[in-house]
């Protein structure tokens, strides 16, 4: 069975303020989903909370329930400190944490206040992790954002999955190169299943292992139920994320239930093991029941998931 998380990031109560990110995990973990992710950002003119602490909130109020995320800027960050914090949170939350990687959007803001020139995001992201699992196992490690700096971390701790986000040929060579798998966003299941062909490809080519997909999609869960119907998460989509209109229409999905479901099974068919919701619109409490809904009706409930 695909296993089925959500998007913490993307949950709003009924007043319009940010959840508790504890209170979105526990009532998740509660209705069998999976796992929550969370986006990275520092300043893009919307509300976010900080992911490493959002994940940490989350982590620490459950027992089973994984955290990712989806995806965290490593070139907006300083990287000592950013393997720091994900060594905490595999202390607070062993064997439960994905790292979604990827270069991350350009909004001129949030590179200037982190001083970072936005065309060094990819080779910075690189950089970042080729020194990343050496910092994680406890290793003296050359820090690539502070030349002739070295640090060691300790406790050493097991480097989580790594997904590199995006759909560009680039992203697949560094999926290829530098992760565990692949964390695509937006996305048709045809699309999916080329991409892995090619990553296939690429990873046998250069002596790695098969690699793994999650998926990141959107979909109205509450669609049927007044929501945003179809062509309102389209324009969604298209207005506010910025995606082309004919992307939008293939990869929205808008409830009920089964609906989501079948869409999830879909991507599963097309390879990946791990799908998480990006709910639009509605209160964070009936999503979280929305998509655990979907979940049940997906390939097949697994006991104590």
């Amino acid at each position: 069975m695909v296993k089925t998380g959500i998007s913490y990031s993307s949950l709003a109560a009924k007043d319009g303020s940010l959840p508790a990110p504890q209170d979105v995990a526990r009532r998740a973990e509660e209705a069998g989903l999976d796992s929550l992710w969370a986006s990275d950002h520092l300043a893009t003119g919307a509300p976010f909370l900080e992911s490493t602490v959002s994940l940490a909130a989350a982590a620490g109020a459950t027992e089973r329930l994984e955290v990712g995320f989806g995806v965290l800027q490593l070139a907006l960050r300083r990287l000592s400190w950013t393997a720091k914090q994900l060594g905490t949170l595999h202390a607070v939350a062993p064997g439960r944490l994905h790292l979604g990687v990827g270069l991350g959007g350009v909004p001129a803001q949030e590179w200037q206040a982190a001083g970072v020139p936005v065309a060094e995001r990819a080779r910075r992201t690189d950089e970042a992790l080729r020194a990343l699992p050496s910092l994680l196992a406890g290793r003296r490690t050359d820090l690539p954002d502070l030349p002739g700096a070295k640090v060691t971390l300790a406790p050493a701790v097991p480097t989580p999955p790594v997904w590199i986000g995006g759909g560009s040929p680039a992203a697949l060579r560094r999926a290829a190169a530098l992760g565990d798998g692949w964390l695509p966003a937006a996305v048709t299941p045809k699309a999916v299943a080329e991409g892995l062909d090619v990553l296939r490809e690429l990873r046998a080519a250069a002596g790695r292992p098969a690699p793994r997909v999650t998926v990141t999609v959107f979909a109205a869960l509450d669609g049927h139920l007044g929501g945003l119907g179809q062509q309102d998460l389209v324009d969604v989509l298209h207005g506010q994320f910025g995606f082309p209109r004919e992307l939008a229409d293939a990869v929205a999905v808008s409830g009920p239930p089964q609906r989501v479901a079948e869409r999830i099974d879909a991507y599963g068919q097309a390879g990946a093991e791990h799908v998480v919701v990006c709910p639009i619109g509605g209160v964070w409490e009936q999503q979280v029941e929305l998509l655990a809904a979907a979940r049940e009706r997906t390939g097949g409930a697994r006991s104590g998931t």
